[in-house]
């Protein structure tokens, strides 16, 4: 079996996201998106726990099944805040446990260190190596993998508070990595001018504060297994045998793709910031060093070269984002949303519309100018403009052979009185 994953999100008890961030809205945008995997989140926070406990079952697989049967796996991000070599890290990692037990002493280990019930990323002063040190003695069928390594203040990479290589950060630690997460930032391509990334398997997944389609599932890591077990996908990520590929958006639409300061709309790219001395040409105070300058920074490789153990990735962009462009409305707009609804008739899912779907199946229920961006954002040939210092890139096309931006309206999530209807097929 093929199964499209996505096992970093968040519930509605990590900050910045919806109260309506549940089990029940995650299964159902899931299936519409067309992911058969996710990350519980937040399993260390004891009020979701206690709602993972009581939607969730185990099966003696180590995933666990709502009762429709929709499949999750328990998953947390947590912040390590510490001092290593004179200077201040901030790391985030995704942990991943085979059971609740487990997860119960895991969580019994931090509260040992701080408190785990103000958010559902929690944070801690330890460092990467003992943190791991502890989850390895707890169980070895723990996984951790650095979360969005080149993001510059959270990043295992970051050119704020990260290293320089994974020996860096754990110290002898670090043989119990096996992948790392690229980020919105990055793509597989541009880790892969990094020998030293060699012998890591490279994950993709969202870090969704939300349900809705365009964040659940933007990124995700398709995997292949006989059974689906805990046991099959850990190998997976450890060994590489079951990791397909990935599913990246443009490194451009990453908030930190390029340099600049956002309050001084700068955005440079890396040749521009080293001509300007990674000065704010504004302010003249430091840029926020972006990915791709961080990259090359330590890149042993050119653009292109590719290890023999590379997967392969694709890139595209989310669907409510390309109804935005054309239709030139917001993406949570009734407009949108109606649009939505109508071009996934053509396909089981988003996914299968977006990688799959043949073009004479999607004129059906749509026009030549979506079609085209459609099978554009298929073939990774769309034009995105490099997000920088927390910005989003931001999507172009042509019409006419003028570049139309990403339409930017403001306005409340809407979802149709039909939702049910229209989405019944998923249920």
């Amino acid at each position: 079996m093929r199964i499209i994953a996505d096992l970093h999100l968040h519930s509605r008890y990590s900050r910045a996201c919806s109260s309506e961030l549940n089990i029940l809205n995650l299964e159902k945008w899931a299936k519409v998106k067309g992911v058969g995997l996710l990350g519980s989140a937040d399993f260390c926070h004891p009020k979701w726990f206690a709602e993972l406990r009581k939607e969730l079952r185990e099966d003696g697989t180590g995933i666990l099944r709502t009762k429709n049967g929709f499949p999750f796996v328990l998953q947390n991000e947590i912040s390590l805040i510490y001092t290593q070599g004179y200077k201040g890290r901030r790391i985030h990692l995704v942990v991943l446990a085979p059971s609740f037990e487990v997860v119960e002493q895991i969580t019994e280990y931090l509260k040992s260190k701080g408190r785990v019930d103000y958010d559902g990323r929690p944070m801690f002063n330890i460092t990467c190596s003992e943190f791991v040190e502890a989850m390895m003695s707890i169980s070895k069928d723990i996984e951790v993998i650095p979360a969005h390594v080149w993001t510059p203040w959270y990043g295992l990479f970051g050119s704020k508070t990260g290293f320089d290589s994974v020996e860096e950060a754990f110290g002898s630690a670090a043989k119990y990595i096996h992948a790392l997460e690229t980020g919105l930032s990055s793509d597989p391509e541009m880790n892969w001018r990094l020998s030293r990334l060699d012998n890591y398997n490279l994950v993709s997944f969202s870090d969704s504060h939300s349900f809705w389609p365009w964040r659940l599932g933007r990124e995700a890591t398709v995997f292949e297994f006989n059974h689906l077990t805990y046991e099959n996908l850990i190998r997976a990520i450890r060994t590489g045998r079951g990791l397909v590929e990935t599913i990246e958006v443009d490194p451009g639409y990453g908030k930190y793709h390029f340099d600049g300061h956002r309050n001084c709309n700068v955005v440079l790219s890396p040749e521009q910031a080293k001509k300007h001395n990674n000065i704010c040409p504004v302010c003249k105070k430091p840029l926020t060093i972006g990915v791709l300058h961080r990259v090359d920074d330590l890149a042993d490789r050119t653009v292109g070269e590719k290890p023999q153990s590379a997967k392969p990735f694709r890139r595209i962009i989310p669907l409510h984002e390309l109804l935005s462009v054309v239709l030139k409305s917001g993406m949570a707009t009734k407009r949108v949303w109606a649009k939505y609804y109508e071009v996934l008739r053509a396909g089981k899912n988003e996914f299968d519309v977006l990688l799959n779907v043949s073009r004479e199946e999607l004129l059906k229920v749509a026009d030549e100018e979506l079609v085209d961006v459609i099978l554009k954002n298929r073939e990774g040939k769309l034009e995105i403009k490099p997000g920088f210092d927390g910005e989003y890139g931001v999507l172009m096309i042509r019409r006419g052979g003028v570049r139309v931006e990403d339409y930017d309206e403001e306005s409340k999530s809407y979802e149709t009185k039909r939702t049910q209807t229209e989405l019944g097929r998923y249920f």
